[in-house]
């Protein structure tokens, strides 16, 4: 096992480290994007997005489409490279504010949270869309892992926090119970080839209708594309 460093909420740290993985010629066949904050307090990162949006959401975003290419060249026909993104049942109520994508008019931690979290699965569903049209021998599934017991409360209300210590161990699942899900997409048989889903305790599930929204997704990629400085040669495309 071997890492690199990388921040998710700077654009510089993850555009180093997408050089440094290059360098190495290694392929990719496999891409989780699990990181993320949850309810913090109103702050930005250090590129001047809203925390949520800019680390849940955007680093993925960059992430993934830097390493777009090298994904490509790993996957087969018979072994497509496999994007798998994690998102939340939250992004059920979540409500995408194009026009205010960093929560600048009314700051909620709740829907600032709920916005990234329904942002992934509109760039998961897009991006299956483009890599199907580009006839890639890659895939992507967006993941619901569950209520797992992890660091990620830290910032919710204290009485939740005293709930959560109490009931934690009958209603959280675990840290590893959580990642199954992820697992399962990432390498399961049964996921070969198969993109565009929305996956719960190793199941296909519907996501919120919104995001089905063809041209609402398409309307964040474009934007998500100027935040972050990549050229959007998806707009080309159907």
């Amino acid at each position: 096992v071997e890492f690199l460093y990388c921040d998710l909420a700077s654009m510089k740290s993850i555009r180093q480290f997408v050089q440094q993985f290059r360098a190495k010629n290694c392929p990719l066949h496999v891409l989780v994007n699990n990181a993320g904050v949850m309810l913090v307090p109103e702050r930005k990162t250090e590129d001047g997005f809203e925390e949520h949006f800019g680390l849940n959401y955007l680093g993925h975003f960059l992430l993934t489409n830097l390493l777009l290419d090298t994904l490509k060249q790993s996957g087969t026909h018979s072994h497509n490279a496999r994007i798998i993104t994690v998102s939340s049942a939250t992004h059920y109520v979540g409500k995408l504010h194009l026009n205010d994508l960093q929560s600048r008019c009314s700051y909620s931690p709740h829907g600032a949270y709920a916005q990234s979290k329904l942002a992934l699965v509109l760039f998961t569903y897009r991006l299956q869309h483009l890599l199907t049209a580009n006839g890639s021998h890659v895939t992507a599934n967006v993941v619901d892992p569950g209520v797992v017991n992890t660091e990620l409360y830290k910032h919710v209300f204290w009485v939740v926090k005293v709930v959560k210590w109490m009931t934690a161990w009958l209603c959280f699942k675990t840290p590893e119970e959580g990642a199954s899900t992820s697992i399962y997409a990432a390498v399961s048989p049964e996921m070969e080839g198969a993109g565009g889903c929305y996956l719960y305790n190793e199941e296909r599930t519907k996501s919120a209708d919104i995001a089905y929204d063809e041209e609402l997704q398409r309307r964040l990629w474009a934007e998500s594309c100027k935040m972050v400085g990549i050229s959007d040669e998806a707009s080309r495309l159907p």
